[in-house]
Formats: C-alpha cells, structure tokens, sequence
C-alpha cells in the first residue's frame, strides 16, 4: 500500500467488529480508545491508517516504542518565557494526532507512564505540558488505536480497564472471506488511484455520517431505562467500579447517532456490550458466558450498513523520522499558568 493512497475503510472485509469499534471510538473519542489484541496479518494497521482519512484533520500518526514523554507531549522554552514573556511550545505527537487517529503498535510493550499519559489524554480531549512552574495545553481530540499481542506481554490491570474498547481478533477466516480480502488487496495493489475512486462515494457517505453523529451526539440523552440495561450488564460480568457503565453508555450514544437515531435503544446497548466488558469481566462471571457473536457495524437511519473491514496488515514506515520535532509556536504569557509539576492523573 502506498503513503498517499491508503485503504479505502470501506472496501475492507472481515473484522465487522474492529470496524464497529473503531467508528464509536471516532464519534466519540473520549470513549478512550480502542485496544485490539490479535496476531499479525489481521488488519489492525490498515484499519486504522484507513479510518483516519474519513477524520476532519486526516491525520495518522505512528507511534513508536522508542518515543520519550517530551516527543509525545511537546517541549517548552523556558529560556525564552523568562526573557521574552513568551512560551516556545514545541509541538509533540498528541499535537499531531488532534482530530486524527493516534496509532500505538504492541502498546504493551510501551512504558506504562506513556500509556498512561495518553489514556488521561484520551479521557479529557486535552494535552497540558508542565514544566517548572510553567504550563502550555491545547486540544487533543484524537482516535487512539493501540494493538497487542498477548504472546509478547500482557498490560497491567489498571491500564487494561482504561481503555475503552477492546476487540480480539481470530486470523482464521472462512475461505468466502479470505478470497473477498484477497481479491481486494490485488486488486487495489494493480492500481491505487482507481480503486480508491470507485470506493470515493461510500468513502464520502461515511465521512459525512461520522461528521453528522459527532454533531448529534449532544441531543441524545440517557434515559432510566439505559442506566438499569447498562447497571445490569456490569453487574453481572462482576466489572471493579464504574468505568464500564460511563463507556457503555457514550459508546450506546455513539452507536444510536451513527446509525441516524435521536435516542439510545436497547440494541444500542447490546450491540458495544462486549467491546466494553470483554477486557473488563470477572474471570468467574466471564466463565457462565455464552459465545458472543459479534454485531455488525452501525447501519444508518435507513438501515443500510457499512461493508466490513480487513485488509492485510500494513507496516509501511512513517514519513519521517522526526517524531514530535514541529516549529515551535509563540504562546502569550497571559496564557501560562504556574501548577504542580508534571504527573499521570487518574480519573
């Protein structure tokens, strides 16, 4: 796959529930994230490269393993603020990734306060750097994607249940699926330009359906009858505190607006139940479930429903090398705030 062609998300086939995830996760991006635990080859890169250009900013950023705190938050001039009366904000990744998809391969293997830092940002929409008494913040709204696999580490508990989403991901595929994926992949392969032009009008639609959900998400409410469905479900799968029931409930939101719906329904609810409590269930209550069969993507108001996702993974290097090195950007001094240093917070 080419850099300034990716793989139209519409076009992709067989992982119905990634797709799924990744839309909520896209409407509403303080969900917290979507976590993906497969093997390799399950699309989980192209997925995520694929959505970010139906994303207002169309950004996709590669995250590194490599990356330091500053190259993630930015950096400060503090010279220059105690001279000039002006702070030199070095933009980092988070910057980069606002309104775009922030993407974090073998995030288990990142350094626990990286990932936390990012879930606190993913939580609030907000990226604030601090340093020495001084602070710079500036939005974040961003997609985070972060994969794993469970052979090469597992991430700890307490961060595990502050993402959002989770969705795990089988490679073996029936052989109607895996020939629609091969057909594709060829055939895109063959000609770039041309097959991402006959997926330009659903790629379009899309685009606008996720433009339209985002805007409606403030006119739909939560009802009595949505926090006893949702109460209930944590409940039974034994879910520690109630970080469940926030993300089931924006993600029921998000789902009902995707599909064109003033209001959260019971299918709403059942079709992001297990995106939320797989990750977050009682091994004992986990052990009394019955397979799940996961819920095709959200359809719109017509009830027409979005072509399901996969494509070979891809591993495509970034751009550039310079992760996090913007030109620094001039921040008045009215705007700097004195706080306490620099440190993870937990909602």
């Amino acid at each position: 796959m080419t850099l300034d062609t990716p793989f139209p998300f519409t076009a992709l086939h067989g992982q119905p529930l990634l797709q799924s995830a990744l839309l909520l996760a896209t409407v509403d991006p303080l969900i917290g994230g979507v976590l993906v635990e497969g093997p390799r080859g399950t699309a989980k890169s192209t997925a995520a490269r694929a959505l970010a250009v139906l994303l207002p900013g169309g950004h996709f950023v590669n995250l590194p393993l490599s990356t330091s705190e500053e190259q993630l938050v930015g950096s400060l001039d503090l010279e220059a603020a105690l001279q000039g009366g002006e702070v030199r904000f070095r933009p980092g990744l988070l910057a980069r990734a606002h309104e775009g998809v922030l993407y974090v391969d073998e995030v288990n293997l990142l350094a626990d306060g990286l990932v936390d830092l990012l879930l606190d940002v993913c939580a609030s929409g907000v990226n604030r750097i601090e340093r020495d008494g001084i602070s710079h913040a500036h939005p974040a709204r961003l997609t985070l994607v972060g994969t794993m696999n469970p052979e090469e580490g597992e991430l700890r508990p307490q961060l595990l249940d502050r993402f959002g989403l989770f969705v795990r991901l089988d490679n073996v595929l029936p052989p109607a699926e895996r020939q629609a994926i091969v057909r594709a992949r060829l055939a895109f392969d063959a000609d770039p330009a041309a097959f991402a032009a006959r997926h330009a009008p659903a790629q379009q639609a899309l685009a606008a359906r996720i433009a339209a959900a985002r805007a409606a998400l403030p006119q739909i409410g939560f009802s009595d009858a949505d926090h006893e469905r949702v109460a209930a479900l944590c409940h039974a799968a034994e879910v520690e505190g109630v970080r469940a029931d926030l993300v089931m409930l924006r993600a029921a939101r998000a789902h009902a607006a995707l599909a064109g719906r003033g209001a959260i329904d019971a299918a709403d609810i059942d079709a992001v139940a297990e995106l939320v409590l797989t990750h977050r269930r009682h091994p004992e209550a986990e052990a009394g479930q019955a397979p799940h069969t996961p819920p095709p993507p959200p359809s719109d108001a017509s009830g027409q429903q979005q072509g399901t996702a996969q494509a070979p993974a891809d591993t495509s290097a970034p751009e550039d090398g310079n992760w996090g090195a913007l030109p620094p950007q001039l921040v008045p001094i009215a705007g700097v705030k004195s706080v306490r240093p620099l440190h993870a917070k937990k909602p």
